[in-house]
Formats: C-alpha cells, structure tokens, sequence
C-alpha cells in the first residue's frame, strides 16, 4: 500500500461495504446519520459546515472530501468554508491552552 488515504475508497463507505462486515449497526448507524444530517433546528448548510469543521479538527481526510464535495454542492462559498476551519483551528488553539491549566496547578502546587 502506497497512500493511507485513497478519495476512491470513500465509495466503500458510500456503497454500504462496512455493513458486511455487520448490517444490524450499520443499518442503524445509517439511519441515526440521515436524521441527524437531514433538515432540523439546525439547516442541512449549517451542519455541513459544522461538519467540515469537525472533520478538519478530527483530521480525517474522507470526511474532509465528503464534507468539501456537500458544501460546494450545497452552494457554500469557498470563503465560508475555510471560515468555518478557521474556527476549529481557533477552537483547537483555545482548547490547547484552556487544559494547560492543569500544567500550572502542578508547577504552582510543586514550586517552593
């Protein structure tokens, strides 16, 4: 194997392969994703870029293709989009610093 990564393998998981292996969670999984993907309290544009935002955050290369391919289909500007990755980079960053929290309770706790 060359490359982690393949976008062809993307059709695996769109093509139902992974219900071989087991159809019953699969099955619900699938129904599960559609409700919560699908039109609710929140717009369909405004989760898909929630979840391009999360599979950037996430770093996983099939949802950043799924997610990139839906924004742009769902006609969300290439501005939004990278918007919106900026804001899990952000949130990212905040995160990294907010538990370096408990990196100065125990230098504050050992320091004499």
């Amino acid at each position: 194997m060359t490359e982690y990564f393949k976008s062809s393998d993307l059709d695996k998981f769109n093509e139902g392969k992974l219900g071989d292996l087991d159809k019953e969670n699969w099955d619900n999984f699938l129904n599960y994703y559609a409700n919560i993907m699908g039109e609710g309290k929140l717009a369909v544009r405004t989760k898909a870029l929630i979840a391009l935002s999360v599979a950037h955050a996430e770093k996983c290369p099939y949802c950043i293709d799924a997610y990139t391919t839906k924004c742009l289909d769902l006609g969300i500007s290439k501005e939004e989009m990278m918007e919106a990755v900026h804001v899990a980079s952000a949130m990212q960053a905040g995160i990294t610093l907010a538990t370096s929290v408990q990196m100065k309770n125990i230098i504050d706790e050992m320091e004499f």
